[in-house]
């Protein structure tokens, strides 16, 4: 007997874990007055950008003393500036949980090939044994694994008294999550993440002890000018004060502003949090009453409320090899895609097979309440399907 396909579709079926869905009501007017045709560095170029910045600032309550800059190549050409141009100094741990952690600690072995580096992994799903970190050394990690959908729940296990510094990958956390700059010294993250901004900007921020280290430690190694951010063994003050490195799109930071205004008409940081958790209710309700699927996330105080990722957990499909369980979530994918209810929720390609449902603020709970009927919908069809080849 056919299953009947629910009557209502999300009204935005944008639920891309990156590029993220554009703040509700966003149209391309919104970019009418982008400085098109005009140089980043003339006058009103720069106060666009100046305005990027102060925005950031007053979103996520960045401490005064903190730089704020927006740097080439998206959050990871933001990571990758502070590890070229920081680590090397003392030991460093590199934190891995899932595949950007893990990329990270690549660079660390591979390219940089640093001698003392220590690398504390955990599977998909958990967090490593945060007890292990030594702050005397610098750390490496993601506060939001964005592909496994754990994050750390608090900075309580960083040290305040450290030695080292703490270089934080914020991309999916930022504007979501309560990041504890006490306890950061480089926080780094991507428009297009958790303001459905645009891509290919990242943006830098460093506390007063990162421009130390900037400043006191040269890597015997050379830097491509796109990460050089001191000169003379000065920091480079104008990349932190809207004269960027190269040249940025003006239409991506009249976007990132755009969202970053709408962020504070509702109320600022704590109510864009607020919007993030709302939708992860809707889902983790959803999971409740829902026995074909389970948070990869294993501990609820660290499942993400921006990418949260499911496991589909009937026994029918755990009882397949890994190539078919991979292929039976896909269907559902394919599935959704088609009827236009939902886009680009398949897992990450390196992460185990499954959903990954983008739930940040700039996503609505109504939207959610509509898909889950159809996630439910997708698995009776394909799991129909998957027992009528096996009768």
């Amino acid at each position: 007997m056919p299953h009947i396909a629910p009557a209502v579709k999300p009204a935005n079926p944008n639920f891309s874990s990156g590029p993220c869905a554009k703040r509700p009501g966003w149209t391309v007017e919104a970019l009418a007055n982008a400085l098109v045709g005009r140089s980043h560095r003339s006058k009103p170029g720069k106060a666009r950008i100046q305005r990027a910045i102060d925005l950031t600032r007053e979103l996520l309550q960045v401490p005064a003393d903190y730089r704020i800059g927006i740097v080439p190549a998206s959050d990871t050409g933001a990571v990758e500036m502070a590890m070229w141009s920081m680590l090397g100094a003392r030991g460093v741990d590199m934190l891995a949980w899932e595949s950007f952690g893990e990329g990270w600690v690549t660079d660390v072995s591979k390219q940089l090939k640093l001698e003392d580096a220590r690398i504390i992994k955990a599977g998909y799903g958990e967090l490593p044994d945060l007890g292990q970190v030594d702050f005397d050394r610098d750390v490496v990690f993601t506060w939001n694994g964005t592909t496994s959908g754990v994050r750390v729940e608090n900075a309580d296990w960083i040290a305040a008294d450290r030695k080292g510094l703490t270089i934080c990958d914020a991309t999916s956390a930022a504007f979501a999550q309560n990041l504890d700059f006490a306890k950061l010294d480089v926080v780094t993250f991507s428009w297009q993440k958790a303001l459905g901004g645009e891509a290919a900007h990242g943006v830098l921020i460093l506390s007063p002890r990162a421009v130390e280290r900037l400043e006191t430690y040269k890597p015997d190694r050379p830097l491509p000018k796109i990460f050089r951010l001191t000169k003379g063994g000065k920091l480079l003050e104008e990349v932190f004060e809207a004269a960027t490195i190269n040249t940025p799109s003006m239409i991506c930071i009249e976007d990132a502003i755009d969202a970053m205004e709408w962020g504070k008409s509702l109320g600022g940081l704590s109510a864009m949090q607020a919007r993030a958790d709302a939708n992860f209710k809707v889902l983790e309700d959803w999971v409740a009453k829902t026995e074909w699927v389970e948070f990869l996330a294993k501990t609820p105080a660290n499942r993400s409320n921006t990418s949260v990722c499911f496991s589909i957990v009937d026994p029918a499909v755990t009882a397949l090899d890994g190539d078919k369980q991979a292929a039976f979530a896909k269907a559902i994918v394919s599935r959704l895609d088609k009827a236009g209810v939902a886009y680009d929720i398949a897992s990450y390609k390196d992460a185990p097979s499954g959903l990954r449902i983008w739930a940040g603020s700039t996503i609505e709970a109504s939207d959610l309440a509509a898909l889950v009927p159809w996630l439910d919908f997708a698995f009776a069809e394909e799991l129909s399907a998957l027992n009528k080849a096996a009768a």
